[in-house]
């Protein structure tokens, strides 16, 4: 559904934004604990995996399946559903028809009858079902009815391939994974330390070991997450948090993401509990030869990333920041500020239409506060943009209010003007109200950015 519909018919509805990397890590514990049951564990996607039926190991296939849901809901994964059958399209339907924490299992050799009674919406193809509808195939008995030599010549080999599902005979076997290696680090403590300093010397050697057991495997990690847990008998945690680095961490950077992280907890207390153990999980690793300096060196950009890294530990994580192009209609809203090393989430997309944003080119000078202004037409009244985006009269004298605008807080007469621009942002929550901008330039030559809203006048960028 389209955003704003889904938000028209459930107000509480809560948006994340799309992270594939976030969502493969959010399944890799499912994955890991089926493993532990079944190895050879194949994930198709996140939320859905396939192993070789364990029916012969549990005694059956239903035992099978409920030591899988079982060992799921401990790990508090209460939405599981399992399906059996001879091929995988099969299974994949048969688990969608599965009850919460259920199975279904198809006998062998009954796919076709089990998937003939299916409508032909569950394949993941709106054009083609869409087609498929449009020849009269409500369901996939319809198109399994249809000669495999007509529907090649018809459909391709695509087609051929969809005709085979909907027939049950698809040969297609998962592959399954490599288990990954246990690159987790952990340190606990005895006593627990209650202390930001004294944790962050305590965990140093052991953030030179997780360093160094990446660089055996040859492998360097660019984000981790680092965890932090009580004394008492539950581990309750702490504090948990995902860090990533431009480049990737070293032992020291590995400390002070840990020094940063509880600091932001009440003063020398970590939420009001001792630290017991502090765990370090590699959320993304790569190959150590991807990031290895070119054959004459890193050159300036190395130093940079260090001197750079240096202030970023004296001063703070979100001390040093760096902009980021994003979408919007103002020029500070197209920017935003993202600490330094930390990717960038959660930004408008810039290539979406934005309408009443101001024409190229960019200005050179985005004011962090808008300085106030006076325009004034012919007969020295003020200018003023109409509900239907009209000017009430030619701009003709100007006034920046800033003593350091260069002006000299004195009016000037306007040599060249371009606009309105109207907009109207987000006025369903209490927004800033209609508006419209204006690119004004003086007689001394300097261009300005100009907003003008309820009558009011204001500077928000320069142009050289």
């Amino acid at each position: 559904m389209r955003r704003r519909d889904a938000q028209s018919r459930c107000p509480e509805l809560v948006l994340v934004a799309d992270n594939p990397d976030r969502d493969v890590r959010a399944f890799e514990p499912v994955l890991a604990a089926v493993e532990a049951l079944r190895p050879g564990v194949a994930p198709l996607r996140p939320g859905l995996l396939a192993i070789r039926a364990p029916g012969r190991f549990y005694g059956s296939e239903e035992h099978a399946a409920a030591v899988i849901a079982e060992r799921l809901v401990s790990i508090g994964i209460t939405d599981v559903r399992v399906g059996v059958a001879d091929d995988l399209f099969t299974a994949e339907q048969a688990a969608r028809g599965a009850e919460v924490q259920g199975w279904l299992v198809i006998e062998t050799g009954g796919s076709a009858a089990f998937l003939g009674d299916l409508p032909v919406e569950v394949l993941d193809d709106g054009d083609l079902v869409g087609l498929l509808q449009r020849l009269g195939l409500r369901h996939l008995r319809d198109l399994a009815a249809l000669p495999a030599r007509d529907v090649l010549t018809r459909f391709g080999a695509y087609g051929a391939k969809v005709h085979r599902l909907a027939r049950g005979v698809d040969p297609v076997e998962p592959a399954a994974r490599t288990p990954p290696p246990d690159l987790v680090c952990e340190i606990a403590f005895e006593p627990p330390l209650t202390s930001t300093e004294a944790v962050c010397f305590s965990v140093r050697r052991k953030a030179e070991e997780f360093v160094a057991g990446l660089g055996e495997r040859g492998l360097v990690a660019t984000a981790v997450l680092i965890e932090a847990e009580g004394d008492d008998a539950r581990r309750t945690l702490l504090s948990s948090r995902s860090w990533v680095h431009s480049r990737w961490f070293a032992a020291g950077d590995v400390v002070d993401r840990v020094h940063w992280q509880l600091q932001a907890t009440p003063a020398g207390s970590l939420v009001g509990a001792p630290v017991g153990l502090v765990r370090f999980v590699p959320e993304t690793v790569e190959p150590a030869a991807a990031h290895a300096d070119g054959l004459w060196g890193g050159g300036t950009d190395d130093r940079v990333d260090r001197g750079v890294a240096r202030v970023q530990a004296m001063l703070g994580y979100d001390a040093v920041v760096v902009p980021v192009r994003q979408g919007g209609r103002s020029p500070a809203d197209r920017q935003a500020l993202v600490p330094w090393g930390e990717r960038p989430t959660g930004l408008r997309p810039p290539d979406l239409p934005w309408p009443g944003q101001v024409p190229s080119p960019a200005p050179t000078r985005v004011f962090a506060e808008p300085w106030a202004t006076a325009v004034v037409g012919p007969a020295g009244q003020p200018v003023t943009v109409t509900a239907r985006g009209a000017v009430s009269c030619v701009p003709t004298m100007l006034l920046i209010k800033h003593c350091h605008s260069g002006s000299s807080n004195r009016w000037q007469p306007i040599d060249a003007w371009a606009g309105p621009w109207p907009v109207d942002e987000q006025w369903w929550e209490g927004g800033r109200g209609p508006a419209a901008r204006f690119q004004i330039v003086g007689v001394d030559g300097r261009a300005w950015l100009m907003r003008c809203e309820g009558g009011q006048w204001w500077t928000e960028a320069s142009y050289d």
